[in-house]
């Protein structure tokens, strides 16, 4: 079995990712050893500038991922501020930017994942996922983290925070992201 790190500090991404590639011959292990995240214009800057930071300073088979949520409607808001605007306003203050959009087609939103691959000596590859949605007007649900509770995919009626890991897995940015991830080990 071959050992892959993931390189994040977040539990909620851990259990996501461990369950992508429990399908396959692949052990994810975390590795909680920080890297900067750069004010950059898109997410493949920030997550190619960590994986420089921790190349310096790991030399084994890695990942990290950097996400954002990108509402239309605030024209790409929170995008790659996603994490500092989780942690200083929340979903409840998303919730209230949007109070005077009252049609979903004004809450469009897209999650996007990045997660950047590191082999020692070789050149870095990145893979890119998406999920299509809307934001919903009030909190709903328990799992998940970060805005699975006002999150709702396309095609569901759900938030992320409704659904088990496995289903959110089917729709999520991270799960399409990983599916290239995983795509990419199986022909390596």
């Amino acid at each position: 079995m071959k050992t892959l790190y993931f390189v994040t500090g977040n539990k909620g991404k851990l259990v996501e990712v461990q369950n992508k590639f429990s399908k396959v011959d692949v052990k994810v292990v975390q590795m909680d050893l920080g890297y900067p995240e750069i004010q950059a214009d898109s997410l493949e800057d920030v997550a190619m500038y960590g994986l420089n930071d921790v190349r310096k300073r790991f030399d084994k088979p890695f990942i990290l991922e950097d996400a954002g949520l990108f509402i239309d409607g605030l024209n790409g808001f929170p995008g790659v501020y996603s994490s500092f605007v989780y942690y200083t306003v929340g979903c409840e203050g998303i919730i209230r930017l949007m109070e005077d959009f009252e049609k979903n087609s004004e809450r469009k939103a897209v999650f996007r994942s990045v997660f950047a691959f590191s082999m020692p000596n070789e050149k870095p590859v990145l893979f890119v996922g998406e999920c299509p949605g809307f934001i919903s007007k009030e909190l709903r649900g328990s799992y998940g983290f970060g805005y699975d509770p006002i999150f709702i995919p396309d095609g569901e009626h759900r938030t992320f925070a409704e659904m088990s890991v496995e289903e959110k897995n089917c729709f999520s940015h991270r799960g399409r992201s990983l599916d290239k991830l995983i795509d990419f080990f199986k022909n390596k």
